[in-house]
């Protein structure tokens, strides 16, 4: 692994490589290599925590018409795990994420889970080793262009967003959400969900967090409503709903 590469693609330099490393360094390696650890899960914990307040705080600086709504909407979707798996990727942590054998054989170098919690674990990293000014500096260049694209292509109103404000105003009734079922590893888990619409269920989804299951779920109902909703490769739409009138 070619540290010194990855550093400069992300434009920062570490005083303490070791943060970098564990930031890459994912449970199933851990887990044939104990002698390795610790992995990234803690620093991804962190990362999250210091994500969310720096772009809070990067939206509040550079849109100030917006009111509290609108920032909240955007910084969903430029912290959601689709925002961050694109971030990594245009850093190239896929290829320099340490994983098991099974998990490297099993695509784990492309799947948007790993991606997202690498990148987190990253930010964790960057703040531990240069804090926020680092941080800043490291995000600044990612999140302005896809603030500026979810925003002209109004992504930042997310399917479940657009659900219940239909259903408010149709149905009079607010989408509820219930987790049904889970499979696969501890460290790369996919949950199913449902959303209702009174007492029917109005679709059915996945993905590897349970927000990720309910905005497929609320994808697959706006789709059957007919009120689009586009598919995901990470978050699997499935069954069918019943139109209400």
């Amino acid at each position: 692994m070619d540290l010194e590469a990855l550093q400069e693609r992300i434009g920062y330099h570490f005083q303490d490589e070791d943060l970098l490393l564990r930031a890459l360094t994912h449970p199933s390696y851990v887990n044939e290599h104990p002698e390795e650890g610790p992995d990234n899960q803690r620093l991804e914990f962190l990362g999250d925590a210091v994500l969310n307040f720096a772009v809070a705080a990067w939206i509040f600086r550079n849109y100030a018409s917006f009111n509290e709504g609108e920032m909240t909407r955007l910084r969903a979707a430029l912290v959601r795990e689709e925002t961050l798996a694109d971030f990594a990727r245009r850093l190239g942590l896929g290829h320099a994420l340490r994983l098991g054998h099974g998990e490297e054989v099993g695509g784990g170098r492309t799947r948007k889970a790993n991606l997202g919690d690498a990148f987190e674990a990253l930010v964790g990293a960057v703040f531990l080793d240069g804090g926020v000014e680092a941080v800043d500096r490291l995000l600044d260049p990612l999140v302005g262009p896809a603030a500026r694209a979810i925003l002209s292509s109004e992504a930042d109103k997310d399917a479940k967003s657009r659900l219940q404000e239909w259903a408010q105003a149709e149905l009079g009734v607010t989408p509820r959400y219930r987790i049904v079922g889970e499979y696969g590893p501890d460290h790369a888990k996919t949950f199913i969900a449902e959303v209702l619409l009174g007492e029917e269920v109005a679709g059915q989804g996945e993905g590897h967090s349970k927000q990720a299951a309910e905005r497929a779920a609320a994808r697959r109902a706006l789709q059957d409503l007919e009120l689009g909703g586009e598919p995901s490769n990470t978050e699997h739409q499935t069954s069918n709903v019943k139109r209400q009138t």
